[in-house]
């Protein structure tokens, strides 16, 4: 059975975004050049180019394509609860947990915020894992379980602090460092309740 152009670009799409994703974790943005991740994929550097654009064009990508996994992984875990407040408690710690994933923390957490710029990579976010805190935020708010109040600045101060939290860890040596931030997560969300 012959393959057609379309799959033929589709595979090749996949094949670079894969290497790219492996070299961007384990080497970085800056040590990684677009022609290497073409060879290693078994391309040629002007398929890359075709695909991508520049090394940037398929960093962003990459980013997108990391941040869309993120937002399923804390979807999911909240999704594993009936209860609302349940839901908000895991959906915020697996946004946590991410960041001891070694992709998440070089591309998403470490390269991305410079690379892409503090506007793209926060639009990026708001696509993705951020969408999944205003809607439980609001459903707690509709529910009852959080005094009535505007979402939108609760979802951004949370969003933030969140943030914060996760490029710390990312960061931190700590053994304790993840427990630690798990109970004054705790803390701070049950400062919301009604």
């Amino acid at each position: 059975m012959a393959v057609s152009r379309a799959e033929q670009r589709a595979a090749t799409r996949r094949a670079l975004l894969a290497e790219g994703r492996r070299r961007f974790a384990a080497d970085g943005y800056h040590d990684v050049a677009l022609a290497e991740v073409a060879r290693a994929a078994g391309v040629t550097k002007g398929a890359a180019y075709h695909h991508f654009e520049s090394k940037a064009g398929l960093f962003r990508a990459v980013v997108a394509q990391v941040q869309h996994e993120l937002g399923e992984r804390v979807a999911e875990a909240a999704g594993r609860y009936e209860d609302p407040w349940e839901q908000l408690r895991a959906g915020c710690r697996a946004f946590l947990a991410a960041g001891s994933d070694p992709a998440v923390r070089r591309i998403l957490l470490v390269d991305a915020p410079t690379t892409l710029g503090w506007d793209e990579w926060r639009a990026m976010d708001e696509e993705s894992s951020a969408r999944h805190l205003t809607e439980a935020l609001q459903a707690l708010v509709e529910a009852g379980i959080i005094d009535d109040q505007p979402v939108e600045p609760l979802a951004r101060l949370l969003s933030g602090a969140m943030n914060e939290a996760v490029l710390w860890l990312a960061r931190s040596g700590d053994p304790q460092a993840r427990s630690q931030t798990e109970v004054a997560l705790d803390r701070l969300l049950n400062g919301l309740r009604a």
